[in-house]
C-alpha cells in the first residue's frame, strides 16, 4: 500500500480551486526513478487519481496546488517568499492557513477515479479560470 501526501485545506479554502499536480515517485530510498509530475487535474479529481495509483502500490503521490503565475517577477516574488520561509498572503490564495503536518498523516476519502471524460472536462474547466483570470 503506497501513501498519499496533501495539504490539509479548510473547507473555505480558495487554494482548493487553484488547478493541482500529482507527483508520483517511490515510496523508499531502495528504488532510483524520476518522480512523475502529471496535470494539472481539479482537487478533487487530482485526490482520487493519486489514490487509485498507490493504492496497490509501493509508491508516493503528493497532491499540491499549481500556483497559476503569469510572469517571471512573481515567480521570483514567490521564490523569494519560499527561500524566506514567511507565509504566503491572501493575495497568493492564503497559503498561511494551511498546513502540511508530516507528523500526523490524515486519511482522505477522495473517492472514486474520475472517468476520461471527467478529468477532460475538468481540464476545460481549469483553462477556462487560467485565461480568465485577470
Amino acid at each position: 500500500m503506497g501513501t498519499l501526501v496533501t495539504l490539509h485545506l479548510p473547507p473555505d479554502s480558495p487554494v482548493a480551486n487553484l488547478p493541482w499536480i500529482i507527483t508520483i515517485g517511490a515510496l523508499g530510498d531502495d528504488e532510483e526513478w524520476e518522480p512523475l509530475v502529471c496535470g494539472p487535474y481539479e482537487r478533487p479529481h487530482a485526490l482520487a487519481l493519486a489514490q487509485a495509483v498507490v493504492a496497490d502500490e509501493d509508491l508516493m503521490a503528493v497532491v499540491e496546488p499549481l500556483l497559476p503565475l503569469a510572469d517571471a517577477e512573481a515567480i521570483r516574488d514567490e521564490v523569494a517568499l519560499a527561500k524566506s520561509g514567511a507565509p504566503h498572503d491572501a493575495s497568493t490564495d492564503d497559503l498561511e492557513a494551511q498546513t502540511f503536518d508530516r507528523d500526523q498523516p490524515r486519511r482522505t476519502t477522495p473517492g472514486r477515479p474520475p472517468t476520461e471524460a471527467e478529468v477532460r472536462a475538468g481540464f476545460a474547466r481549469i483553462a477556462e479560470k487560467l485565461t480568465s483570470a485577470g
